[in-house]
């Protein structure tokens, strides 16, 4: 009871500090830059080794120059999510474009549903908020849930503000057959690492055997859904754009892991391009072929 209370004070909190301006926010995100790179190094030894697997070409001052990138950038990343707690629709709107929302209209247009691929990569939170807005049609984010079932209920509640039906990872094939009638658009998160017992496959990601849900292969082929990537962009600090990528328009002739082999080498392409932008402090490579033989 007492560990409860404290979690709600908590999220009182967070909400207080969601209502302070983004020019306030951005001076604390300079501050936790330096409390996490310098005084606490928070899983510093994982983001090196994750830099090092990931990019054995490059050299160790490219790799540090990336690291310091991406523990900057996590500053940002924390306070714009906790400034999505209150943000207005408007400031979403400034701050979190479409390039491209037209598409979402041109297949609909067809009667197709869209499952789109995205990662955690650049400020996937605010674009999970400002994706309810993207259409008026059922629009589904399949999450996994987090251990913490208040912080689980409140990051839910905030995904959910402008529309968007959050749907947990082992309800989708249900939601899905549930709305079999409906216009669809949903977004996975195609790069959370799957519990041991949910592995049933390894590609090459990064220079390294990784184990990824066929999820998103599933339901593409369940529902002849088209197949896009979810891309996020950084124009500037607290700006994005969002561009809808198609990736497969004909799932049921594809063949097999086409699909999941199509999303994963695009999100590839993405961190090489930008790395500081991905989430190099999760720990991503838990599992390797060898362990499923134990």
């Amino acid at each position: 009871m007492l560990r409860k209370a404290a979690l709600n004070t908590g999220i009182f909190f967070l909400y207080l500090v969601s209502l302070l301006p983004f020019w306030f926010l951005y001076g604390l995100a300079d501050v936790i830059f330096l409390v996490l790179y310098y005084v606490v190094r928070y899983r510093r030894d994982v983001v090196k080794t994750n830099l090092a697997n990931s990019f054995p070409d490059r050299s160790e001052a490219e790799r540090h120059r990336i690291e310091r990138c991406y523990y900057r950038y996590l500053g940002d990343l924390m306070v714009e999510t906790i400034k999505m707690i209150t943000v207005s629709e408007k400031a979403l709107r400034e701050r979190m474009k479409p390039t491209n929302p037209e598409l979402v209209e041109h297949y609909f247009s067809r009667g197709r549903s869209i499952i789109a691929a995205a990662g955690h990569y650049c400020n996937w939170e605010m674009a999970a908020l400002a994706f309810g807005l993207l259409t008026t049609e059922k629009r589904v984010i399949v999450y996994k849930p987090q251990t913490n079932e208040v912080f689980n209920d409140l990051f839910n509640r905030v995904r959910a503000r402008f529309g968007a039906i959050l749907v947990a990872m082992k309800q989708t094939l249900r939601t899905m057959i549930a709305f079999k009638n409906d216009l669809t658009f949903s977004v996975l998160v195609s790069d959370q690492t799957p519990n041991y017992h949910e592995i049933n496959y390894f590609t090459n990601f990064l220079n390294q055997p990784t184990a990824v849900f066929l999820g998103i292969e599933k339901l593409a082929k369940m529902m002849d859904a088209v197949v896009l990537f979810y891309r996020i962009d950084r124009v500037k600090r607290g700006y994005y754009t969002y561009t809808l990528v198609p990736l497969i328009e004909q799932p049921k002739e594809t063949t097999g892991h086409e699909i999941t082999e199509a999303h994963v080498q695009y999100l590839e392409k993405l961190i090489q391009e930008t790395p500081q932008y991905w989430l190099w402090s999760h720990r991503r490579w838990k599992y390797k072929p060898e362990d499923m033989n134990k």
